[in-house]
């Protein structure tokens, strides 16, 4: 079977880079599955899960929203930030998410919103990518 190459690239780190059977993306207009020989794209990314299966088994990575380019059987994918789910603390992720909540309730003005919706948004992803079961 062809496989897929993906990259997941950070301004920072190459996050994940080799060979996956399928993945399945969190774009703005919703999920998009990605197999061989797909068609040509490009995507804008939303904030949330990839999910890609290698040797038959899932993985997860937390993606922060940026792009992706799929042609010839391989996968680029730019991102603000991305962590892998098995890198992810559990404790660390809750309290984080524990202080979005806060934030977002206390947040006033047009800008705070949106500010604090956008880490409520990072903060349950986190969470979805650690918790990650398929």
């Amino acid at each position: 079977m062809t496989s897929l190459k993906l990259c997941v690239l950070t301004p920072n780190r190459i996050v994940w880079d080799s060979e996956v059977e399928q993945i399945i993306l969190s774009t703005n207009s919703g999920q998009l599955g990605i197999l061989p020989n797909h068609i040509p794209i490009a995507t804008a990314l939303d904030i949330g899960i990839l999910r890609l299966n290698l040797n038959g088994q899932w993985f997860s990575i937390a993606l922060m929203g940026g792009v992706a380019r799929i042609a010839n059987n391989a996968i680029t994918i730019l991102v603000t930030d991305a962590e892998r789910g098995s890198e992810i603390s559990c404790e660390e992720a809750q309290e984080s998410l524990k202080i979005a909540e806060t934030n977002f309730k206390k947040a006033e003005g047009m800008r705070q919103k949106i500010e604090a919706n956008f880490a409520l948004r990072r903060a349950q992803t986190r969470i979805k990518a650690s918790n990650a079961l398929f």
